[in-house]
């Protein structure tokens, strides 16, 4: 019987360990998958809370439009985004990628809080940058240089857009217990960086006739942020966020069923 009970440690041990193994995958035009990306209007209920249990607060809505078209005879994808809160338009930007490999082609984005004149405009396939009608590139000042620096260097290396992290989620070639180093840059800020998510598990969420919706759970850590996102294995959507902001704040991304 000891006997028995030391062989099965043996192979619980072995198989914790071979289920805590990640193997880490580069994503690059090769791997990305494209074609799984689905066309269409989405719509998102993003709120936060100070604890799980608390009463929701600083509730948007974030719609999301994909489309694929033709521009000067190449296939382009569109990705316009529009954030109300509870009275007006906060952020809009609207998003060009390569439809091969999802490579970003252009950039415009406005914020509220900025000012209504307040618009960014990033060109990768001409390397022209304006801020505010302001040509970026002739900004002297310490921080405005390292910005551009970043931009010139996303301009000539495959990345993807880190300001359509949902969308990208939805091309990944996701597996269990994958890593996924990300090539990611947000226009305007530092240079590309891989950024690495790694699929965790498998979840079920329970949709709309209380359907079961199988998912793979997708996570990322930094300092002070812990982030897991299911990821819906049919339609390859994202469906969910909770995210851990310094062990303080919590904030959802919850997808609707339904859009207008």
């Amino acid at each position: 019987m000891k006997y028995y009970f030391y062989l099965l440690s043996l192979i619980l041990v072995s198989n914790f360990g071979f289920a805590q193994k990640s193997d880490t995958v580069y994503i690059n035009p090769k791997n990305i998958q494209v074609a799984d990306l689905n066309d269409g209007k989405s719509v998102y209920l993003v709120y936060y809370r100070q604890h799980k249990e608390a009463t929701r607060t600083m509730t948007q809505f974030w719609t999301r439009a994909v489309k694929r078209k033709t521009e000067n005879g190449k296939t382009l994808i569109e990705v316009y985004q529009s954030w109300e809160d509870k009275d007006s338009i906060v952020h809009t930007a609207k998003s060009l990628c390569d439809a091969q490999t999802f490579k970003p082609l252009f950039h415009e984005s406005w914020w509220k809080v900025r000012g209504k004149n307040s618009t960014s405009v990033y060109n990768y396939e001409t390397k022209q940058a304006t801020i505010d009608g302001n040509d970026a590139l002739k900004d002297t000042s310490t921080k405005g240089k390292q910005l551009m620096v970043g931009f010139l260097k996303a301009a000539d290396a495959y990345h993807l857009n880190w300001h359509l992290d949902l969308e990208v989620f939805s091309i990944l070639p996701l597996s269990f217990h994958k890593t996924y180093a990300i090539p990611f840059y947000e226009a305007g800020y530092k240079e590309p960086e891989n950024i690495f998510y790694t699929v965790s598990g498998e979840d079920q969420l329970t949709g709309n006739d209380n359907q079961p919706i199988a998912c793979w759970v997708l996570t990322h850590e930094s300092p002070g942020n812990k982030e897991i996102f299911w990821i819906s294995k049919k339609t390859k959507e994202v469906l969910k966020l909770e995210q851990e902001v310094n062990g303080k704040m919590y904030r959802y991304k919850i997808k609707l069923g339904f859009s207008d």
